[in-house]
C-alpha cells in the first residue's frame, strides 16, 4: 500500500491551504498567530480560490533610505512554476529563457556569463494572494546558476528596481571589488546602473547568493536570493582527494576512485551525473503584513506547491495542475540542492517521512557530514546536499516538510510520488 492515502493527502492538502487562504484574505494584515489559530478551527469554510485575490504589500512609505528613487522596471511573472524551477539549471549552454547566458573560452578559463536584473514584481504565493516583491530576473527564487570547479562566473548586472541593490555570492571571493556589498567595489548600484560580477567557481558545492543592501532583512525577505551550484572538477578530486574529504583516515587508491566517480556523479558535463535526479529547493517565508513575521511558508515559493492535487492514483495528474507532488523514479538516485532563504526565523528544517538520508552540508565534501538522518536544521543562508534512495520502497506518496509544525502548517508541506 502507498505511504498516505491520495484521497487523503488531497484533503489534508486542500483544507490546510483553503484555510491558510482565507486567514490571509479575511484581513490582509493578519498576523502569523491569527492565521494559526484559524487553522484550528474545525470545519472552517472554504474559500473561491480561483477567484479571491489579496495583494500583500507595505500600506506605508518606506521609513529607512534604500538608495536613489528612480523609473521602475517591472516585469510580471505570475506563472512562476515550481516544478519547472526544480531542475532549472542555468550553465551558460542551455538554462532559462529569461537569463540570458553563453559559455566560452577565455585566458584558458571556461567563462559563464549571464544577464541579470533586479525588478520590482507580483509573484503569486498562494492561491488567490500575491506579494510585492522584488526578484532576479522576475522570479523567486533567482535563477540557479550552475558553474564546474575554477570556472569564471561573470554576471552582467542592471537594476531595475526601484531601491539600491547588490549581489553578494557565498563564494571563495579573492577580488573584494566583486564582493557585492554596500562598502566594495561599485556599492550599491541605483536604479538603471549597471555592474559586472566575476566569481571564480569555489569551492565545490552548493551555495547562496543574495542583494546584500540595506535593510539586509528587507532585500532579503523581499525576494533577491538564489542559488549557485559549483560541481566538483573530478580530475582535481584524484589530484587533491584529501580537500573532498571530512575524515582523517588513509586515502587508499580504491577510494580515491570511488571519490572521482562521486564528483563525476555531481558534474553536469559527465555522463554520471546523467543518471541522478537532481532538484534544486529554497526554503522562504513571506511576511504578508510586513510586521516582522512570517504568515506563509514554502519550498521555492508556492504554498503547498507540492501537495497533492487531482490524480487517477498512477502519476498522471490533470491537464495544467499546478498543485501536485514532485513525481521521482524509485530506481534513480535522489539529490537535493537544499539551501534556506527564510528570514526572520532563526531557523527552518527539511524531514522526509519513511525513509532516511544522507547531508552534506554546503556540499563541500563527497563523503557526508550526516549519515541515514530524516531531519536536517539550516539557519539562514545554510545550504547542503542531500541524498536520498526510494529503491526499496513501494510507489506512493511520501511527505516531507519542515519540522517546525507551524510552517508546514502555512505552507511547507511537500510530497514525493514514487513511481
Amino acid at each position: 500500500m502507498p505511504s498516505i492515502d491520495y484521497g487523503s493527502a488531497a484533503d489534508v492538502t486542500e483544507r490546510l491551504e483553503q484555510r491558510l487562504v482565507e486567514s490571509l484574505t479575511d484581513e490582509a494584515s493578519v498576523s502569523r498567530r491569527t492565521v494559526l489559530g484559524s487553522l484550528g478551527i474545525a470545519g472552517s469554510a472554504a474559500v473561491g480560490l480561483g477567484s479571491t485575490q489579496v495583494s500583500a504589500s507595505s500600506d506605508h512609505e518606506d521609513e529607512e533610505e534604500h538608495g536613489n528613487f528612480g523609473a521602475v522596471g517591472e516585469y510580471q511573472d505570475l506563472d512562476f512554476d515550481p516544478h519547472e524551477f526544480l531542475t532549472a539549471f542555468n550553465t551558460g549552454d542551455s538554462g532559462q529563457d529569461n537569463v540570458p547566458q553563453q559559455v566560452y573560452e577565455e585566458n584558458g578559463r571556461t567563462v559563464r556569463e549571464f544577464e541579470f536584473t533586479a525588478v520590482d514584481t507580483t509573484i503569486t504565493i498562494a492561491p488567490g494572494v500575491e506579494f510585492q516583491a522584488w526578484a532576479f530576473n522576475g522570479q523567486v527564487p533567482g535563477p540557479t546558476i550552475r558553474a564546474v570547479e575554477g570556472d569564471l562566473i561573470r554576471v552582467k548586472f542592471t537594476n531595475l528596481g526601484r531601491h539600491a541593490h547588490t549581489i553578494h555570492p557565498h563564494l571563495k571571493n579573492l577580488n573584494p571589488r566583486m564582493d557585492g556589498i554596500p562598502q566594495n567595489g561599485p556599492g550599491v548600484l541605483d536604479t538603471g546602473e549597471s555592474f559586472t560580477y566575476e566569481w571564480i567557481a569555489q569551492p565545490a558545492g552548493t551555495h547562496f547568493y543574495h542583494c546584500h543592501s540595506l535593510p539586509l532583512k528587507e532585500h532579503i525577505h523581499r525576494g533577491l536570493y538564489g542559488t549557485i551550484i559549483v560541481d566538483p572538477d573530478p580530475e582535481r578530486v584524484r589530484d587533491n582527494p584529501r580537500e573532498y574529504v571530512n575524515y582523517p583516515g588513509p586515502i587508499t587508491d580504491d577510494f580515491r576512485e570511488q571519490l572521482v566517480g562521486e564528483a563525476k556523479s555531481r558534474n553536469h558535463e559527465y555522463a554520471e551525473n546523467h543518471a541522478v535526479n537532481e532538484m534544486v529547493m529554497v526554503m522562504n517565508s513571506f511576511d504578508t503584513n510586513f510586521d516582522g513575521g512570517n504568515e506563509v511558508y514554502a519550498a521555492n515559493t508556492r504554498a503547498f506547491g507540492y501537495g497533492v492535487g487531482s490524480t487517477d492514483g498512477n502519476g498522471n495528474w490533470t491537464a495544467g495542475e499546478t498543485k501536485r507532488p514532485i513525481q521521482i523514479d524509485k530506481n534513480e538516485r535522489q539529490r537535493v540542492y537544499l539551501s534556506n532563504a527564510t528570514e526572520f526565523d532563526l531557523i527552518n528544517s527539511f524531514h522526509t517521512h519513511s525513509q532516511f538520508f544522507d547531508y552534506y552540508d554546503h556540499g563541500t565534501t563527497l563523503t557526508p557530514t550526516n549519515k541515514t538522518v530524516d531531519t536536517i536544521m539550516q539557519c539562514q543562508a545554510q545550504r547542503g546536499i542531500i541524498e536520498i534512495d526510494y529503491s526499496d520502497h513501494e510507489p506512493g506518496l511520501y511527505m516531507f516538510h519542515a519540522h517546525q509544525s507551524e510552517f508546514a502548517e502555512l505552507g511547507w508541506m511537500s510530497f514525493f510520488e514514487v513511481v
